[in-house]
């Protein structure tokens, strides 16, 4: 654990929050007493659940069929 005192953290701030990212701790202090402790965040992902949307959704059966010619073209820019 690395200890920074209050003048250098205000300081080095992004430098500090880069560390810390990378799974270190620091600690700040005041006076080089111990005031508070500057730690990461875990990241949670959330659990998959395939399947979760099933009968809520509809595809249209003409879903992949080829646009109208005016659509293509304003997709292409040529309208």
């Amino acid at each position: 654990m690395h200890t920074v005192n209050i003048h250098e953290a205000k300081t080095h701030l992004s430098r500090l929050v880069e560390e810390v990212s990378k799974g270190q701790e620091i600690l700040i202090a005041k006076s080089g007493k111990p005031m508070a402790k500057l730690t990461g965040i875990k990241t949670v992902k959330p659990k998959r659940q395939p399947g979760f949307l099933k009968g809520k959704i509809k595809i249209a059966d003409d879903f992949d069929a080829p646009l109208p010619d005016d659509l293509l073209d304003a997709f292409e820019g040529k309208a």
